[in-house]
């Protein structure tokens, strides 16, 4: 019967989102008493809104088991669900192994942030503080990551280092500065400006969706439409693999929410922030819809420039914008109920996706892609 999956893509994706919901939602409530038993908790930032500090010890990483579902619902519907009508050509079979490495990498960047947020999470249980890990360690981890990963796209999955101005005919070539390193007798080819740039989306993904992170329900929930978005963008593209990984990890924020809505009984932690900030920026790269990545992530955008301008400024002029950084901060500080931040920067990122996608399907349809 699973071998008949094949035959049924959009079957496919829905149960990629059902499968990570369920299986999420299961397996939750028996990792929150582990890590009570742990006394594994949620240290809050003494300077955060007041009504917070009544978090202090909430359960945390519970990103563990989000991206522990989602690779494994990846990978067996992967296996399972391998088109059989590939082996009659040549090119397809290429597209397909194409997508299926993509997805790898999607998967792979996304498995090496949260680990990176696991170390970041024990860090804060461990010495008992907010921050974590230094900002230069993580910084480090983060580049590291997102060099090897922007590499592998371009060596590996052959991503083009050209980057399609939304809704019109124009590229942006950031390949022309292109370096060729011999290693173990192959070629590796490395568009420095490309590298940079996706790089860069990385780590400013990865950081933004942490960010996020600072209320019961706001990153898991926006993270969802963001990358349920992503997955109606791969399916569009005929690129299965990647809408599937997608549709999971949109279906195991489904799952997580309903233990992470407010008051959350567990928090994803770093190791889900990190993790998933990373997944959305490289899904975007191997989508290639890079330059639509701020639109479709507008909000994780927006939490990441308020803290950027509430630094600057306070820092220049010793005065503040808002009242407090990130914005969501802002409009609790302002009489906001957590739960109604929450629902309108939902609402809000729904929106900015969904203009993204119209973005994305003109220019698809009607431009060429």
């Amino acid at each position: 019967m699973l071998t008949k999956l094949a035959q049924y893509p959009t079957f496919q994706v829905f149960l990629a989102l059902a499968a990570a919901v369920f299986f999420v939602a299961l397996l939750t409530p028996l990792f929150i008493r582990i890590l009570n038993h742990r006394q594994i908790g949620q240290q809050v930032r003494a300077d955060g809104p007041a009504g917070h500090l009544k978090k202090q010890g909430t359960p945390t990483m519970g990103g563990v088991i989000i991206l522990l579902v989602v690779a494994v619902v990846f990978a067996l519907l992967t296996y399972f669900a391998a088109p059989d009508h590939l082996t009659n050509s040549v090119e397809k079979i290429m597209n397909y192994t194409m997508a299926v490495r993509a997805a790898v990498l999607v998967l792979v960047t996304t498995l090496a942030c949260g680990l990176l947020g696991m170390v970041d999470d024990l860090e804060k249980v461990a010495f008992e503080r907010s921050l974590g890990l230094k900002a230069r360690a993580k910084l480090i981890g983060q580049v590291s990551i997102a060099f090897f990963s922007s590499v592998a796209a371009v060596n590996w999955v052959h991503i083009s280092p050209k980057l399609q101005l939304p809704a019109t005919r124009a590229f942006l070539d950031l390949g022309a500065v292109t370096t060729g390193i011999k290693l173990f007798g192959a070629t590796i080819q490395i568009p420095w400006l490309y590298i940079a740039f996706a790089a860069f989306m990385i780590v400013a993904l990865s950081n933004s969706v942490n960010l996020t992170d600072g209320l019961d329900g706001l990153a898991a929930g926006t993270v969802m439409i963001v990358t349920g978005v992503f997955s109606a963008i791969a399916y569009a593209q005929n690129s299965l693999p990647i809408s599937l990984l997608a549709a999971a990890i949109s279906g195991a924020c489904i799952g997580f929410l309903w233990y992470n809505s407010h008051p959350a009984d567990i928090f994803m932690g770093d190791t889900g922030s990190l993790g998933l900030g990373g997944a959305v920026a490289t899904l975007a790269m191997v989508t290639k819809t890079e330059l639509l990545l701020p639109l479709i992530g507008g909000v994780f955008v927006a939490e990441a420039l308020s803290v950027i301008i509430q630094v600057l400024v306070y820092k220049r002029f010793k005065r503040r914008v808002f009242k407090m950084a990130p914005i969501h901060h802002h409009f609790e500080m302002l009489g906001w109920s957590e739960t109604k931040v929450m629902v309108r920067f939902w609402i809000i990122t729904g929106s900015f996706a969904a203009l993204g996608f119209v973005i994305f399907f003109f220019q698809f349809t009607r431009l060429g892609s």
